[in-house]
Formats: structure tokens, sequence, C-alpha cells
């Protein structure tokens, strides 16, 4: 990384109940994001905090019979408590009912009516308290919201309201997002609002009159009228850097690097808030990035359904640096991923305990018990040395490549297999058989290459699990302090002579609950007994029955987005949509189709499989295709069908 600037937001969080798994998210990864640039040297301002206005957090507070802002205040505890305990190091955090806020929301809303960009008119239509968002006849069907995620009932509103003239900027933000394909990321996520930018863009209504929602920011030129809370919100991102009340501080900081969003907030952030912006004129963020959603196997966590996982409960089980890593680690930007806390474990185990853990006991016991208990002299590099540090080096740069391109869980996934690179070198070399031997040159050869992988490969994850690895970096004489840099592409920088100490264990082994995680062997197929005709004996060898054949659901999925499975030369990880949500399948198909080629094409699946693990990934479905000669051809749908539509 060039050493320059870096501001980065998460959404501000509702504050009409307590923080869960998704909040925690966004917020540890604007934090390592955040951690990566401070340790290349850049100007980093990090930015969170808490929504406070709007229909929500004044039905909770009604509910629990004390006034909205009263709600604020006990609520807004448990984020700050929680980013405490996850050790989360926002520059700032803003609340939108404190008057730095106020105050700059009422003098946009005072500019842009004076120019004309805001009008009075009367709005009949849908209402949904969830998403607090207005909808037309069109947009809705049976009553229901039509957000992605939400489906609640809707409400019929009819009430005077003040209006911002959307409509009127959305040839231009067409234009914009075609001139500037880093603006909203992933690619489908950018495609996905030029898909919502076909139709006619509505004007945005931006108020709600006190008579029936008085808790909000009043608007500066109507005294009976709030400011609806979107309009309020996202202003966030810039009255708390010192848009209108310091010059010098905003644009130092302003434009943002990456708004960081979940997806189901896309809308809000790549259409109203740049139109609303290009009316204020003022220049766009530079970067807004949609992450997916973390399901319990193929469904989103919801109250509703009682799969929440409660982030603080989580971090006390297992520890903060720990679930820092698996949140990071399992989730590739953009896509969904799954939480289960039988994954937590396998990953916790495999890449923390076995490897990581494993590997710094082995070599801090080694130094101590045979080279004095201090970093020793590295000699002579042989073939194997070279190998490993190109490695670590190679898997250093990968790594601050990945936080520029937005994909940290291959920059891990690049540290991880280092780490396994480097237990497997301690193997072959058999440094306890070189202490038994006299072999001395050559055993401070070995465990000094091993040291210095851990030096590095501590640096690279500081960021990710800043507890843990102070731990490690103390254990080899290092400062507990975050780590230099330029030092961690250049080998050679633990210093001989550093004591060294046998740290306790840095990730004691979980033991996972007594229960076989193999999926079980299907049971053998028996046919019902049949009647008629058919009645003649039992089923030929080799032939199922009907009702067999129909205990394979068959679906037609559209495929959303394609990738290589890292170090998987024949299998793609596949994000698709079969009707019920998105999902993720892992395919052998690397060597036959390239995944550009993919993306928007209607397969046919099975989708009804128990879910597995291929190759660390989880899989929860299989896709069908037909081969002969080397050559393989998926099974497609020809025509137009919705995702969903069962194959028969």
């Amino acid at each position: 990384m060039k050493a320059g600037s870096f501001y980065v937001t998460t959404p501000i969080y509702y504050v009409n109940d307590k923080p869960h798994i998704g909040h925690a998210y966004t917020t540890i990864l604007a934090d390592v994001l955040a951690r990566y640039h401070r340790l290349a040297g850049d100007t980093t301002h990090f930015l969170t905090g808490t929504d406070e206005h709007g229909q929500k957090v004044l039905r909770a507070a009604q509910k629990s019979g004390i006034s909205p802002q009263e709600q604020a205040d006990s609520t807004v505890v448990r984020f700050r408590d929680l980013w405490k305990k996850l050790e989360i190091t926002n520059d700032d955090f803003i609340r939108t009912t404190e008057e730095r806020h106020k105050a700059v929301v009422q003098r946009i809303l005072s500019d842009l009516f004076n120019r004309g960009e805001i009008y009075r008119a009367d709005y009949d239509g849908w209402y949904c308290v969830t998403c607090e968002r207005f909808y037309t006849d069109r947009d809705v069907t049976d009553g229901l919201c039509p957000e992605p995620g939400c489906g609640r009932q809707v409400e019929r509103i009819h009430e005077a309201n003040y209006f911002f003239r959307m409509s009127r900027h959305q040839q231009w933000l067409i234009d914009y997002i075609n001139s500037n394909p880093g603006f909203i990321q992933p690619d489908f996520r950018r495609n996905e609002t030029l898909g919502f930018l076909r139709k006619p863009l509505n004007d945005l209504c931006i108020s709600r009159p006190k008579s029936r929602m008085n808790w909000g920011i009043e608007l500066p030129f109507d005294k009976d009228f709030v400011t609806y809370v979107w309009f309020d919100a996202l202003v966030n991102y810039i009255s708390a850097v010192g848009y209108l009340s310091d010059d010098a501080g905003f644009n130092a900081r302003w434009p943002a690097d990456v708004h960081l969003i979940g997806k189901d907030i896309l809308t809000t952030h790549t259409v109203y808030w740049p139109t609303m912006l290009h009316a204020m004129g003022v220049q766009m963020p530079k970067t807004v990035f949609a992450h997916g959603w973390w399901l319990v196997g193929r469904d989103k966590m919801s109250k509703t359904q009682g799969n929440v996982v409660d982030p603080m409960a989580f971090a006390d089980k297992y520890g903060v640096d720990a679930f820092r890593y698996f949140l990071m680690a399992e989730m590739t930007l953009g896509q969904d991923a799954s939480f289960t806390e039988e994954a937590f474990i396998r990953r916790y185990n495999a890449d923390l305990a076995n490897d990581l853990g494993n590997m710094l006991s082995r070599v801090s016991k080694l130094l101590c018990s045979h080279c004095g208990g201090s970093i020793p002299e590295p000699g002579e590099t042989g073939a194997e040395e070279t190998e490993l540090r190109d490695a670590a080096l190679a898997a250093a740069r990968a790594t601050i490549e990945s936080v520029k391109t937005m994909r940290i869980d291959q920059g891990l996934a690049g540290i991880a297999d280092v780490v396994r690179r480097a237990n497997r070198y301690i193997e072959r070399q058999q440094p306890w058989n070189l202490a038994r031997d006299g072999r001395a040159g050559e055993l401070r050869r070995v465990l000094y290459c091993a040291a210095e992988t851990l030096r590095i490969v501590s640096g690279m994850l500081y960021p990710v699990m800043p507890g843990k690895m102070a731990d490690l970096r103390e254990a080899l004489g290092m400062s507990r302090k975050q780590p230099d840099f330029d030092g961690l592409i250049k080998w050679g920088g633990l210093k001989p002579g550093l004591p060294v100490a046998e740290p306790s264990s840095l990730f004691p082994r979980v033991q996972p609950q007594k229960q076989d995680e193999r999926p079980p062997k299907e049971a053998k197929p028996v046919a019902a007994k049949p009647s008629g005709d058919a009645a003649a004996g039992p089923t030929p060898a080799g032939l199922i029955t009907v009702d067999d054949f129909f205990k394979a659901k068959l679906r037609a999925a559209r495929i959303l987005s394609a990738e290589a499975v890292e170090g998987a030369s024949k299998l793609l990880k596949l994000r698709i949509d079969a009707g019920d949500g998105e999902r993720q399948i892992v395919a052998g198909i690397a060597l036959h189709y390239k995944p550009e080629e993919l993306v928007g094409r209607t397969i046919v699946v099975v989708s009804n499989l128990q879910p597995a693990r291929i190759r660390g990934v989880e899989s929860n479905g299989m896709l069908l295709a037909a081969s002969s000669g080397g050559v393989m051809r998926l099974v497609t749908v020809d025509g137009d069908i919705p995702a969903g539509a069962p194959v028969k």
C-alpha cells in the first residue's frame, strides 16, 4: 500500500434492539480495513455510530414505556460495549440525536428546499414500518413489503408530505455508475442497481407528519413535519467529518474510500445517497461495498426464527480474536456465508489450534530447550529455507493486495497455507533429532527460519487478531505494539538474541460436541409395494422406483456469481438463486468453464441435498452436467424460466 489517507464507514445501526452478528461483522470488517491501512502508514479515519430517529425506534420506546431518547440512550450503550469487547478502533462514533448532526441536516434541507429540490405534495400509497419506506401499488403484492429479506405487512397511508426530486437525477446517476465501475462493488451489485434504475425513478418522500410520527429532526421550513429517517441517517457520513462546520477537516477526509453496507440497504446507498449528494453539489464516495448476509444453513438470521447469533456471547465463549478471524476468513465479501458453531469449531481447530498455535508452541519450546531461550543466528540458507521464505513473503504481498481488492478471505487463506507449509518444513527437518545428534548449526537455521515465518505471519494477522498476535510476538521477544509494516515484506527482521518465552497455549483446542459430523449414509431405497400390473415382482437390480426419483428435488437455478476455490484446480464456487434465497454450491467444472462464462446462466440443481464441505467450502446443492470424451456440458434450461421452477 502507498501511504496516503483512508476513510471507511459502517452503516449507522438502529437503536431499537441489541446488536447482532450482522452489526458485528460489518464493524469488525471496517476495523480490519482500518488497522491494515494504519499499518501501512495511511492517515486513517474510521466512523461508525447509531441511527436514533424513525418509527422503529419510536415503537420500541412505546413498547418499553419510555421516551424515544431514553430508548436511544439505553440501547446505544450495548453497541459501545460490544465494540469495546470486539476491540474496535473507530475514530469517531456519531449519534443522529447529536446537535452536530441535526444542525447539518437542517442546513442541507433548507438549501435544497430553497433551490426547488424539495416540494410539498399529497401522497397515497403503501408504507413499510420495518424498512421505513413508501411503495407504490406496482411495487406491492398481497400487501407485503417487496424489499428482499423483509416481506412484512405494509400499511396504506394517505397524507401530505415533502418530496426530494430524486427523479431529476436519474439519468445522471445511470451515467455516473456506468462511467465509474468501482463506485458500486461487487460488480453484480452494480448491475442490480442499474436494473433498479431501468424503471422511472420516483421522487423520494423525505418527511413524516408529526401527527403520525414525531420522533425525528424537525423540517426547518415546516414545524409540523420531521425528516424521513433515511434522509437524516445518510447525512452522518459527511456531518461527522465536518461538512458545513469544518471545511479543512471535511476536505482532508472526504470523499469516503469505502462505505461498507449490507446488501439489504443497497438501494438507499446507491440511489438515494448519490442523488442527494449530487443535488447538494458534494463529491461522490469512492466505493459503496455491499457484503452478503450471515445465514444459518440456508436461512437468514432473524428474531422471528430464533436463530440470531449473539456476538457478545460467542466472543465470550471462544475468544474475541478467534471470533474476528472466523468472520473474516469464512465470508467471501459480497456473498452470503453460513454461520454454524460446528463450522466455527472446525476452522478454529484447523487454522488456529492445530496449525498456528501448535507451530508457535513447538518452535518456542525448542528455542527454550536448545538455544538458550533466545532467537539464534540464522546461519546459511538452504533450498528449503529459500522456498519457505519466498512463500511467506508472497503471502504477505498477497494479503496486502487482498485488502485493496476487498478479498480478505483470500489473503487469510494464503497466510494459513504458509503456516501449514512451515509446519511441514519442521516435520521434514526434525529439529528435535538435529538437537539429539548435536547438529547445532542446522538446528539454529531451522528454528530461525520457522520463527521468522511466525514473525511475518503475526504481522499480517495483527489487524485481524490484535490481541493474540501481540501474545505471539511477545513470545518471540518482539514488542506487543503494532508491527513495522515495511519489515513484514522483508526477510530477516527477527533479530538474533531476542529473549523467547514459552507462551501458554495460544489457541487451546476446542472439543466439538460428541456427534458424528459426517453426513449419514443414505438408507438403501425400499420400493413401495406396487399395485395392479406393476406388482409382478421386486424392482430389477439397477432400477429405481418413481418414488425414489421424486426424493430428489430438481430446480432451475440462476448463477449469480462464480469464482475459483482457493487451492483446488477443478472446483468453482457458485452463488445461485434457486428460488428459496441465495445459496452456495461447489462444482468440479473449473476445467471446462471460466467463472465469467457462467454468470447469468440458468442451470438445473438438486436443491435438497444435505449440505457438505468440499475442500473446506460449504456446498448446499449439486448441479447437473453431462460428460463424454473429456468434454463436459451443463444441464441448462431452454428459454426464460424463473429461478426455483421445478424440473419435471
